[in-house]
C-alpha cells in the first residue's frame, strides 16, 4: 500500500464575539471530550478570544507533525486555524502545486494541505478536493469562521447559531455539551423529521441545530451567518456510447479504489456477497496484487443459524453467506466471518453504544448493533475499511427502482415500497390525537415536492429517462443521508475509517447523467457496475439480484424484544408514555410473527424501546 494519512477524527467548536472564549477551556474541552470515540489517539484545543476549537484524532502517522488543531503563522502569528476531519485523496496534487506556488510544509499530512490550500484559495479551496470531509477554518485576519462539508456528505457536520456566534461539532453531543445548547428540545417539525423517514437537507432534528448539507459552506463573521453551495448535480447531455460509458466507469473505478487504498495502517474490504462489495472487494484485490502489497482482507457478518433457516421475504430473496464464500473463492482475500447471535444483538451495552452514537432514535436497532458490532470486531485488526455503499443510490440498484408502480407514485419511491414503509418505528404506536397534529403524509409531500423543485432538468428529457432522472436525484440528496449517516455513526463509535469509493463526486456526475435506458441495459439492476466488473467477478455475483443489508430471522431475537418492551410498558415512569398509545403498544406485543411481523410489529417494539432510552439519556424535551 502506498504511503499516505488517514484523518479519521471528530472536531468541535465555539465562536462567540461578545466574550473572551479564552477562560472557557472547561466548556470548550467538555465539547471536545464528546467526540473521544471518533478520535481515540490524540486530542487538542486551540483558544482566542472569539474561538475555540477542538479536536479529537485518530492518529496513524506523524503522530506530532499532524496534531490539531494546526495553525499557520506568518513571523510568528496565527493567519488561519483547522480543525478537521477526513481524507483528501489528491492531496499530493495538491501539494505539488502548492508548493510550486511558494507554500513550505512542515508535516506530511493531508491536514497541512487543506490548511495552506485555504491560504491559497480561499473557500474556494473546497473545490479542489476529492476526499471526504468536514472541517472548520478559523481566519485570525478576519475573524471569521468557515465550516466545510465533503460534496456527498459522507462526513456529518453539525451546527447551532447562538446571539453572538456560533457551536458546531462532527455530532449534535459536541454541541450539546455547551450550556448555551441546553435543554436539548425537539419540536413537531423534529419530530416529523424522526418519523418520516425523509431526510430534509440542513435540518438537525433539535431545535436550533442544523447540518451543514452536502457541498456547503457556511461561514460565520461578526455580520453574521452565511451559506454557500460549491457544488450540487446538475444535468449534462450524455453523449458516449454504451462501450465507451462501461470503460469509463471502469476507469473512474480503478482511479478511486487505487486512491482509497492509501494507508499506513491495516486496511479491509466490507464483503457482503453482493455486487457492490464484492466489485470493490475484487478491485482492490487486483490492485494491491499489481503494486506486489498482499492480499486484501475482508470482513462480512453473519447471524448464527442464518444461511441454513433463511426464508426469502419481500426485501430478501437470498442469504449473504453463499456468495461471500464464492468472492472469497474467486478472489482469494483474506477473509473473515463476524458470526452474531440473537444475544448479542439484545446486548445492553451494545444497544446503549449505538444510541449514543446516533444522538437519536433514528435507526433500526438489530441492523445498527449487527453494523456496530461487525465494525467493533474488525477494528481489532484493521483501521481502515472499504465499503460498498452508495452504489444502489448512484447506479439505480433498489428494487423500487425497477417498479413501475413505485416509480409512478407521487411519493418518494422509497416510501411507496412496503417492505421499507413498514420501518416506521415508533410511528405506529403514537397517539392519534399527535398523529394529527404531526400531519406527517403532508410532512413527507412537502418534503417531496421541495426535492422535486431541485432537480436539475435536460433541456428535451420526457417519459421515463425524465422520471428516472428525478428519482435518481432523490436517492443521491435524501435516501444516501440516511445510509452514509449510519455508517458514519456506527463505524466511528469504534473509532473504524470507512471509505466509501462509489460516492466520489466524479463518478456520481458521470452516472447521474448517463441515460436509465444504459443503466438497465442488460435488463438487472446496476448494469453499468455489472458490466464494468464482470471480468473480477464470479457469475454467481454478477447474476444474483439486490439483497439489502441483512436483518435477523431468529425467533428468539424476536421473543427477547417482546420481553425487554413488556417490561417497560409495565413500569410507571415510562419517559415515552405522553406520546403513545398504550393498547396499540400493549397489541403490538402479540401480533403474529411473519409478513408484517418482523418488518411492521418488530420495527414499532424497536422503534418504542429506543425512542425512550433516547428520551431517558439525553433529556429531551418534546415540544409540539
Amino acid at each position: 500500500m502506498r504511503r499516505g494519512v488517514v484523518e479519521m477524527c471528530g472536531i468541535s467548536g465555539w465562536v462567540d464575539f461578545d466574550r473572551d472564549l479564552g477562560q472557557a477551556r472547561g466548556v470548550a474541552q467538555a465539547m471536545t471530550d464528546t467526540m473521544a470515540c471518533r478520535g481515540p489517539d490524540d486530542e487538542g484545543l486551540w483558544l482566542a478570544p472569539h474561538a475555540a476549537l477542538g479536536h479529537r484524532r485518530l492518529a496513524v502517522i506523524d503522530i506530532e507533525g499532524g496534531r490539531q488543531p494546526m495553525v499557520a503563522e506568518e513571523d510568528g502569528r496565527p493567519l488561519a486555524v483547522l480543525t478537521y476531519s477526513g481524507e483528501v485523496y489528491n492531496f499530493r496534487e495538491l501539494r505539488a502545486e502548492l508548493a510550486a506556488r511558494g507554500h513550505r510544509f512542515r508535516t506530511r499530512s493531508d491536514t497541512e494541505v487543506v490548511l495552506r490550500a485555504y491560504l491559497e484559495w480561499g473557500d474556494d479551496l473546497a473545490a479542489r478536493l476529492n476526499g471526504m470531509f468536514a472541517f472548520a477554518i478559523w481566519d485570525t485576519r478576519r475573524a471569521e469562521l468557515l465550516l466545510v462539508r465533503d460534496r456527498m456528505g459522507i462526513k456529518p457536520l453539525y451546527y447551532r447559531p447562538t446571539p453572538a456566534g456560533v457551536l458546531f461539532g462532527s455530532e449534535p453531543k459536541a454541541i450539546l455539551a455547551n450550556p448555551l445548547a441546553q435543554p436539548p428540545v425537539v419540536d413537531a417539525d423534529g419530530l416529523r423529521e424522526l418519523l418520516a423517514l425523509v431526510k430534509t437537507p440542513e435540518h438537525g432534528i433539535y431545535r436550533g441545530m442544523y447540518e451543514v448539507r452536502p457541498g456547503q459552506l457556511v461561514r460565520v463573521s461578526r455580520q453574521g451567518l452565511s451559506r454557500r453551495r460549491y457544488w450540487r448535480l446538475e444535468s449534462r447531455e450524455h453523449t458516449d456510447d454504451l462501450d465507451t460509458t462501461v470503460r469509463t466507469v471502469r476507469g473512474l473505478l480503478d482511479d478511486i479504489v487505487g486512491r482509497q487504498l492509501i494507508s499506513d495502517v491495516p486496511l479491509c474490504s466490507l464483503l457482503s456477497g453482493g455486487l457492490d462489495s464484492s466489485a470493490v472487494t475484487a478491485l482492490a484485490a487486483k490492485a494491491l496484487r499489481e503494486r506486489g502489497a498482499g492480499r486484501i482482507r475482508s470482513f462480512a457478518v453473519d447471524f448464527a443459524g442464518y444461511s441454513d433457516n433463511f426464508e426469502p421475504d419481500e426485501m430478501r430473496g437470498t442469504p449473504d453467506a453463499p456468495y461471500v464464500h464464492d468472492v472469497v473463492r474467486h478472489i482469494g482475500p483474506d477473509h473473515t466471518d463476524i458470526v452474531l447471535d440473537s444475544a448479542d444483538l439484545m446486548d445492553p451495552a451494545a444497544r446503549a453504544a449505538v444510541l449514543r452514537a446516533r444522538d437519536l432514535p433514528i435507526g433500526v436497532s438489530d441492523m445498527d448493533v449487527s453494523l456496530y458490532l461487525l465494525f467493533h470486531a474488525i477494528r481489532g485488526h484493521s483501521t481502515v475499511a472499504l465499503s460498498g455503499e452508495s452504489a444502489d443510490e448512484v447506479f439505480g440498484g433498489y428494487r423500487w427502482f425497477h417498479d413501475p408502480e413505485a416509480v409512478g407514485a407521487d411519493t418518494f419511491p422509497w416510501l411507496a415500497t412496503p417492505g421499507i414503509a413498514r420501518y416506521g418505528g415508533l410511528g405506529a404506536l403514537l397517539d392519534e390525537s399527535l398523529l394529527r397534529k404531526l400531519d406527517l403524509p403532508g410532512y413527507r409531500a412537502e418534503s417531496y415536492r421541495q426535492a422535486l423543485a431541485e432537480v436539475p432538468r435536460l433541456p428535451g428529457e420526457s417519459g421515463l429517462e425524465r422520471r428516472m432522472r428525478e428519482i435518481g436525484y432523490l436517492h443521491l440528496t435524501r435516501f444516501v443521508q440516511i445510509l452514509l449517516d449510519r455508517k458514519d455513526r456506527m463505524s466511528m463509535a469504534v473509532g473504524l475509517e470507512v471509505r466509501v469509493p462509489f460516492c466520489d463526486h466524479r463518478l456520481v456526475e458521470y452516472v447521474f447523467n448517463t441515460p436509465w435506458a444504459m443503466k438497465t441495459f442488460d435488463g438487472y439492476e446496476k448494469s453499468l457496475l455489472r458490466a464494468a466488473s464482470a471480468d473480477v467477478l464470479p457469475r454467481s455475483v454478477l447474476e444474483r439480484r439486490k439483497s439489502p443489508y441483512p436483518s435477523t430471522q431468529d425467533p428468539s431475537y424476536e421473543r427477547a424484544l417482546r420481553v425487554e418492551t413488556a417490561r417497560l410498558l409495565d413500569r410507571g415512569d415510562m419517559a415515552v408514555a405522553p406520546l403513545i398509545d398504550l393498547e396499540k403498544a400493549r397489541a403490538a406485543l402479540v401480533l403474529p410473527a411473519g409478513p408484517g411481523g418482523p418488518l411492521g410489529s418488530r420495527a414499532a417494539l424497536e422503534g418504542l424501546l429506543q425512542f425512550n432510552a433516547w428520551l431517558e439519556e439525553y433529556g429531551a424535551r418534546i415540544e409540539i
